[in-house]
This record gives C-alpha cells, sequence and structure tokens, in this order.
C-alpha cells in the first residue's frame, strides 16, 4: 500500500469513529426531543405556557422566572436545575416538590428521563422571549 493511500485510510477511519461516537448522542438527543413532545401540552422552550419557558433552565433556580406564576411550594423550593434535580423531579414532581401545581405523574422511565435531560441541555441553551 502506497504512502498515500495508508493516510486516506487512516483519514476515514478517523472519521468514521468519530460520526460514530456522535451518532449516540444525536440519537439520545432526538430520543429526547420526541419525550419533550409530551411536555409541550403545558411547556415551549423560548415562552411561558401553562408551565414556564425552558430556555435557560440548566444552572436556574426553580420558581425563578421572572413574571410566571408559580406554586409557593416552586417559589420555595431550594432547588437549582442541573441534570441531576431535574432527573429526580422529573422522576416524581410531586414527591420534590409537595404542593406543585404541576399536574403531570413525571417521566417514570430512566431511559426516557436521560435522553429528555439530553435534549434539553441543548434546546434550552436558546435566549427566552420577554
Amino acid at each position: 500500500m502506497s504512502m498515500g493511500a495508508a493516510r486516506w485510510w487512516l483519514a476515514a477511519l478517523v472519521l468514521a469513529a468519530s460520526h460514530a461516537a456522535a451518532a449516540p448522542g444525536q440519537r439520545l438527543q432526538k430520543q429526547g426531543e420526541q419525550v419533550y413532545e409530551r411536555c409541550q401540552a403545558c411547556h415551549s422552550l423560548e415562552t411561558d405556557r401553562t408551565g414556564p419557558r425552558h430556555c435557560g433552565l440548566f444552572g436556574r433556580r426553580a420558581g425563578s422566572v421572572p413574571g410566571f406564576a408559580y406554586s409557593d411550594a416552586m417559589k420555595h423550593a431550594d432547588i437549582v436545575w442541573t441534570a441531576r434535580t431535574l432527573d429526580r423531579f422529573l422522576a416524581n414532581p410531586a414527591k420534590m416538590v409537595p404542593g406543585t401545581t404541576m399536574t403531570y405523574a413525571g417521566v417514570t422511565d430512566a431511559g426516557e428521563r436521560k435522553a429528555l435531560i439530553a435534549y434539553l441541555q441543548q434546546a434550552a441553551r436558546c435566549k427566552p422571549q420577554h
């Protein structure tokens, strides 16, 4: 094999490996986007609806979106949204924040929660509309 052919094969292998590594994350986010469709009954990324917007979710204190009418329970919850706290909340919102007005029972499937959180970690980087 010539040196040029060897370089071509090496480049092809590196490219294939990078696509293979990216594919699982992309599949997880796509699955999460599908799970998020259920959330859209009450939430959106950019605007408040029945539930608060999700833009800027990670790192934000629970109950802190300006102008949104949270329950007292959520306003006083000592939670900063991270992948870990969101996973716990989504598993059973009423258990984590007793008195929340979020009536959704939660996402009981751990795989679906993982996918949803992966999706939100990317999608919720948007800038909210005020």
